[in-house]
């Protein structure tokens, strides 16, 4: 990393997220840590600079590359990279879930190792681990909460599932090159030690490196090891220790105020895609105190019913927010998806809730509540959605974020293993009114 004596007048850390809630777990992370943080919904048409983002400190770009052929993932990750790259950025991180979803054919593994080449580096490592969440990563090997990957309901996942806990042997199935593990017992020593494993794994030949972590504790130590490094690749969570290092540079200042946003007043919306445990849970809370709610079938869309009509009707009749959901059991999306083609199911669900969103934007709603990644990304896409303020934390990995535009929107994109039963709700108030 170059290192200047004074405060850099431009953003210093940029970041390629694989979906829209990743971009602002990771951007909500940085905002906690003292660095103002702007999200992009992809790249900048024509490589321009939005207004807010020469005030930010980090720059996030929110992709929708996450299950997309492997080879569209590198194409359009380079694209953000150069990008990044033309706003001055002096280190970048691949952001990708703490859940590691990805098949065998990618996307962690092609992303990290083109991002590399192209920044003439040799080295990276990779860390999903987010302890704040439950997920923590030891001997190599994936936990969410006291179940490993496999057995933690990520083994359903519609699109990603995880049969293999070992993160070591799922990244080498993705990469050309070789990929090690920088272990506990060596990052629990410290940063220095951690330091030195990385020069030794580099000399081994390893490409990429799995590194162990079950406290935040240990992602401050790493992040603090990876600070000469161009690249860093994981899950929010490593994000704890690297706006420490550019203070240490004496390029980041101290700031007590990079969450302040203004908030939104004006309707609110709910809309849940994922099929997640938590927001199962979500959702039953949400009926099970009688709000107004419907829920979108793809059995159904498919055959052209008119559940977004309906939807509109729903929002118009109640003051209140209305929650429209296609969240079910895992017994049921494999059904739809037995019937319709995985790609198809999931497509019908993603244009439905942004076909009910871009309406109800039309129609005067100002806050939205938006539970799943494909689903927020496809909700941001059509509400127009360019650049996003990133201000307080709602829940662990889940800012609240505010649109750069005159007549701003506040919304919280959610990822489906985020937030407790009460998330909607609290949302809705922290964005700015009454749930």
């Amino acid at each position: 990393m170059t290192v200047s004596t004074q405060p850099s007048p431009r953003a210093l850390l940029g970041c390629i997220a694989d979906d829209s809630t990743g971009a602002t777990d990771l951007a909500n992370t940085l905002v906690r840590n003292g660095m103002r943080t702007v999200q992009t919904i992809g790249v900048p048409a024509g490589g321009s600079v939005l207004p807010g983002v020469e005030q930010a400190d980090a720059l996030v770009v929110a992709l929708k590359s996450r299950t997309i052929p492997a080879a569209d993932a590198v194409a359009q990750s380079l694209d953000a990279l150069r990008w990044l790259q033309a706003q001055g950025c002096r280190q970048f991180f691949f952001k990708y879930c703490s859940t590691f979803d990805s098949t065998d054919a990618g996307n962690i593994g092609p992303v990290a190792e083109a991002l590399l080449a192209a920044l003439g580096s040799d080295f990276t490592i990779a860390c999903p681990a987010f302890p704040e969440n439950g997920r923590t990563i030891f001997r190599g090997h994936l936990f969410v909460g006291d179940a490993l990957l496999s057995e933690s309901g990520m083994e359903n996942h519609p699109l990603t599932p995880m049969h293999d806990a070992n993160l070591v042997r799922v990244l080498q199935r993705q990469s050309e090159g070789k990929v090690g593990l920088l272990r506990y017992d060596t990052v629990a020593r410290g940063s220095g030690a951690t330091a030195q494993a990385i020069a030794a794994l580099r000399g081994d030949g390893v490409r990429l490196a799995i590194a162990d972590a079950v406290s935040d504790a240990d992602l401050h130590t790493l992040g603090e090891a990876c600070a000469a490094l161009p690249l860093v690749t994981g899950g929010s969570g490593l994000a704890l220790g690297l706006p420490a290092n550019f203070r240490r540079a004496g390029l980041l200042p101290e700031r007590a105020d990079a969450d302040n946003v203004a908030p939104v007043a004006g309707p609110a919306l709910v809309l849940a895609g994922s099929a997640s445990r938590a927001t199962n849970g979500q959702v039953a809370q949400w009926l099970a105190r009688k709000r107004p709610a419907l829920r979108l079938d793809p059995l159904a869309l498919a055959e052209r019913a008119p559940l977004v009509e309906q939807a509109l009707e729903l929002i118009a009749a109640h003051a209140e927010p209305v929650l429209v959901y296609a969240t079910t059991t895992p017994e049921e999306v494999k059904a739809a998806q037995a019937a319709l083609g995985v790609e198809r199911a999931g497509h019908l669900v993603e244009q439905a809730l942004a076909a009910i969103a871009a309406a109800a934007k039309a129609r005067g709603t100002r806050r939205f509540v938006v539970a799943g990644g494909e689903t927020s990304g496809a909700v941001v896409q059509a509400l127009g959605v360019q650049a996003l303020r990133i201000g307080a934390q709602i829940a662990p990995g889940v800012p609240a974020t505010v649109t750069l535009e005159a007549q701003p929107l506040a919304l919280a994109l959610k990822s489906g293993n985020f937030g407790g039963p009460d998330f909607f709700d609290e949302a809705l108030r922290r964005l700015g009114g009454e749930a």
